[in-house]
């Protein structure tokens, strides 16, 4: 063989291992730690989903369904928070639930599918707020069976351990709580990115109590924000000191606090090395559209140019941004959230 065809058949074998070894490469890097800053980085715009859905108790019932998640990622979003309501799942030795398992596996792989980040996001605060004892004890039975039955899942799913720790989860409580189930989550999944959040329901004046632990750098911390309430809660009905409507908002005053008061989060993260996921904000669909969108759109740009990631709250329910009687998005908060100039960029 003379040393051009060597060469030539040398070019030929280089060039088909190259072809196979980028897959195999992509795959490894999918279930390889993730450094917690370049995780948030990934997941830059999301939203709550799939909260109060009937599909949990009947996946025939179902309003969201596993084709969604391409509407989702489609429409500009990278990230999804799977909102949990697990304790409903619980048998009587607090086992989880195989059909609702089941069920879960379904949504996570299909949003996998689609290359969004799935936050896992036990949402049982309420209960917890009731009685430190019972949520630690179911707390720490959900954990211990969630955690092993994804520890081989790819680094794009990461786990939040309570949402919004408040009454009875009080701050010395969730200190020492939240680290006994970040132990739990670590005995199958050394190295998965976990997202947590401060007392007092994530809100700002939270942050000086989040202890997280320092050996540990694969921790997300969590913030909410629904700031000023008067504005975002208008008309809910859980919240009847709300109950004046027709609020609106956009002073130029108004983006100045509300630029200072996301910027408490980005000198909390900034201090404590810690990366800072904004998992849920929004304003009540009985406030004005115009105002939501201003507001709605401040937050999510504020956000952005300090380094977070977000998630709206929520999909659909109150907060409305997607309508499944139409199949329609509700426009002016979804370009509030992803401007139409950012579409055409993707």
């Amino acid at each position: 063989m003379t040393l051009s065809r060597i060469f030539a058949a040398a070019v030929l074998l280089l060039a088909s291992t190259a072809g196979t070894a980028a897959p195999k490469a992509d795959k490894a890097a999918a279930f390889a730690p993730i450094d917690p800053f370049a995780q948030v980085a990934e997941m830059k715009r999301g939203v709550n989903v799939l909260g109060y859905d009937p599909v949990w108790s009947d996946p025939q019932k179902g309003r969201f369904t596993p084709a969604m998640f391409k509407k989702i990622h489609d429409a500009g979003f990278s990230n999804v928070r799977v909102v949990l309501q697990v304790f409903d799942h619980l048998d009587a030795a607090n086992k989880l639930d195989p059909k609702w398992l089941k069920t879960l596996d379904t949504m996570v792989d299909a949003a996998l599918k689609e290359g969004l980040t799935v936050v896992l996001d036990d949402h049982d605060f309420l209960k917890c707020s009731e009685s430190a004892e019972v949520c630690r004890t179911k707390m720490t039975a959900i954990w211990s069976q969630l955690a092993p039955h994804f520890k081989d899942a790819p680094n794009k799913l990461v786990f939040e351990l309570l949402n919004e720790p408040n009454g009875a989860i009080t701050p010395e409580v969730w200190i020492g709580l939240s680290r006994e189930l970040l132990s739990v989550v670590r005995q199958t999944n050394p190295t998965r990115n976990v997202l947590i959040g401060g007392p007092f329901w994530n809100n700002l004046e939270g942050l000086p109590w989040l202890k997280l632990p320092e050996d540990d750098r694969h921790i997300i911390a969590v913030v909410h924000y629904y700031l000023p309430r008067p504005f975002t809660h208008q008309g809910a009905p859980w919240e009847p000191v709300n109950a004046q409507t027709g609020v609106s908002w956009g002073s130029r005053s108004e983006y100045q606090v509300m630029e200072e008061e996301l910027y408490i989060a980005k000198t909390w993260g900034d201090a404590n090395k810690r990366p800072i996921y904004l998992g849920e904000f929004g304003a009540y669909d009985k406030a004005p559209m115009e105002s939501r969108a201003k507001w709605t759109a401040a937050v999510a740009r504020f956000a952005e140019k300090y380094g977070f990631a977000w998630a709206y709250w929520q999909l659909d329910g109150d907060f409305i941004l997607y309508d499944f009687k139409t199949n329609s998005w509700v426009e002016p908060l979804l370009n509030a959230l992803v401007p139409p100039a950012d579409k055409t960029k993707q």
